[in-house]
């Protein structure tokens, strides 16, 4: 297999096991209404500023996909939609209480989901690992790291 397509089957092979785990870990920290695709929303609404169309450009669905996740979590409990200060149409979405613990527990889960591979490079060679993927990412990551 030559390096381009190697990279590729590494990337997603650790990023959909990155992905189970941090789900996984979220869950079993009682967030079992939960799913990944949550988690992608959680991110780019944790920025500030998000409204439904924001959410589906960066999730990469339709704005009617969107505008259902964002009723399934504010039935949940994990959204709050809010008056747009400049665009009356528009609802700015907020996370609730219960939204940031959801995102605390998934920082804290991914925090673990990782350590291995921490362990396995060393603290060296794993930040150089993160600055290298992190100039590879056109936007940069989803959020800033707490």
């Amino acid at each position: 297999m030559d390096d381009a397509l190697a990279f590729s089957a590494v990337v997603l092979a650790l990023s959909g096991q990155l992905v189970q785990e941090i789900h996984a870990r979220v869950s079993q920290q009682g967030f079992e209404d939960l799913r990944p695709a949550h988690g992608f929303a959680f991110a780019r609404i944790s920025l500030g500023d998000a409204t439904t169309a924001d959410l589906a450009e960066h999730l990469g669905v339709t704005k009617q996909a969107a505008a259902q996740l964002v009723d399934e979590l504010v039935r949940k409990g994990y959204l709050v939609r809010h008056p747009h200060p400049h665009d009356a149409r528009a609802r700015l979405l907020g996370l609730t209480e219960a939204g940031w613990a959801a995102t605390r527990a998934a920082d804290q889960a991914a925090r673990a989901a990782v350590a291995p591979w921490r362990d396995v490079l060393g603290e060296a060679r794993f930040s150089e690992l993160v600055a290298d993927l992190t100039r590879l990412t056109p936007q940069g990551p989803i959020r800033p790291p707490w």
